[in-house]
């Protein structure tokens, strides 16, 4: 009889009592569908005695995750603690040396130590699962390593955060402004302890470094990501996007360009009318592209108990199947360094403007943008108060370093007010 696969799992919040609820309700199909029982031999958790809603007397209790991903009885460790240091880097490091398998939803703990983590288990012959890390429920991650294996991917893109999605797309149905969904965000719970991780993209800047190295074979480089969160984008602005065809997301995009790997997570317009577009609240997207598949698009719960835990459980039962791939799609130490590249391929923007209520102020703009070679599609006027005005620009192709001079030789001016906005429009 085939042994069972037994499991400590390190963090009983939200995700790790949703694992404990799936296996103790599905065992007979858990076992039905990979020919293994899955059993879990011990937990650890910071408050022993914490009323968490699923029984854990069958289970023994270590305080210490270390100890936990060292037990004799345990073979693969479940690491839903979060951080990229301290007890998740020290216990996930321990269970690989310890000769254990590791599953974990860590997506700060892949996006910065990846690559090392990746070397140590494939050193010692042990397998890194990490589908629960990006995109919560959505199997983006098998998607890329199995179903998308004869692809050469060129770009992957995605609204990662349901957070920044659920404020951005509240902003436009309420009329709420930004700082107002915030606190409703907090309310709800629906942000990090540090508000910052959500809403300045760097939760999403995390699973997007993840993306990048499996898509593209590259070692993941969370320092390389372009990061620009949510905080300055107004209803003004959601406004006039929607007034062009538009929706503003917080968008990752990943692709090869000449010049290296482009990575970047920041606000953008897209299609109203496109996938992307039409995402509603905390949903995520990932939208892949490839040479032979073209395009494809998951869409699914970014986030929450069961979403989250039911991709930890799909992780489980491929390695109760015997399923064994290297951690990133392909052996650690054939990654490649891939040079960081600035956003160079041309598209349009959205500029917003305020403009001292000047003569000529509209003649400086529009002399800025040429002498960068930048040509304007359409320019808006709307109604003002002194003393400033409000002006609403889409150029055509450009440069995101083109416009950046741009603007930094019209804030030589004395006609701009504050500081631009300025949001590429995303092809998709």
């Amino acid at each position: 009889m085939t042994e069972p696969l037994r499991l400590g799992i390190a963090g009983l919040g939200t995700v790790g009592t949703g694992v404990i609820k799936i296996i103790r309700r599905q065992a007979a199909m858990l076992e039905a569908r990979t020919g293994r029982q899955i059993q879990i031999t011990a937990v650890s958790a910071r408050d022993a005695g914490k009323d968490r809603g699923v029984p854990l007397g069958d289970y023994a209790w270590e305080t210490d995750p270390v100890a936990l991903a060292t037990r004799d009885d345990v073979d693969v460790f479940v690491e839903l603690m979060g951080g990229h240091e301290g007890a998740a880097k020290a216990a996930t490091e321990a269970a690989l040396e310890a000769g254990k398998d590791v599953v974990t939803a860590n997506k700060a703990l892949l996006a910065i130590h990846g690559q090392a983590l990746a070397e140590q288990a494939e050193a010692a012959g042990r397998v890194i699962r990490f589908e629960a890390a990006v995109a919560g429920g959505i199997p983006v991650i098998k998607s890329l390593t199995e179903g998308l294996a004869g692809n050469e991917i060129t770009r992957v893109m995605g609204v990662m955060n349901g957070t920044c999605n659920y404020i951005l797309t509240q902003m436009e149905a309420t009329g709420q402004g930004y700082n107002a969904l915030f606190e409703e965000c907090g309310r709800l719970g629906y942000l990090e302890a540090d508000p910052n991780l959500d809403v300045g993209g760097i939760d999403a800047g995390h699973k997007l470094a993840i993306l990048s190295a499996i898509a593209f074979g590259t070692k993941p480089a969370f320092d390389d990501v372009q990061l620009e969160g949510i905080q300055r984008i107004s209803l003004d602005d959601i406004r006039h996007a929607a007034d062009m065809g538009y929706r503003i997301k917080l968008l990752g995009v990943a692709q090869r360009t000449g010049r290296g790997l482009e990575q970047r997570m920041s606000p953008c317009l897209v299609p109203a009318n496109s996938p992307l577009g039409q995402l509603e609240g905390g949903t995520n997207m990932v939208v892949i592209e490839g040479d032979a598949v073209e395009q494809i698009v998951l869409r699914g719960p970014g986030a929450g108990e069961g979403p989250t835990a039911s991709a930890v459980l799909g992780d489980i039962c491929d390695l109760a199947r015997g399923s064994r791939l290297a951690t990133f799609g392909q052996p650690a130490t054939s990654l490649e360094n891939a040079p960081a590249a600035q956003t160079s391929l041309a598209a349009p923007h959205y500029l917003r403007l305020a403009l001292l209520d000047k003569p000529g102020a509209l003649a400086k703009v529009a002399a800025a943008l040429g002498n960068a070679g930048i040509s304007i599609d359409r320019m808006r006027q709307y109604g003002h108060s002194e003393p400033t005005a409000p002006v609403l620009i889409v150029t055509h192709k450009c440069t995101s370093s083109t416009l950046q001079t741009a603007l930094e030789d019209l804030a030589k001016t004395d006609v701009v007010a504050s500081e631009p906005v300025a949001l590429r429009i995303e092809e998709v």
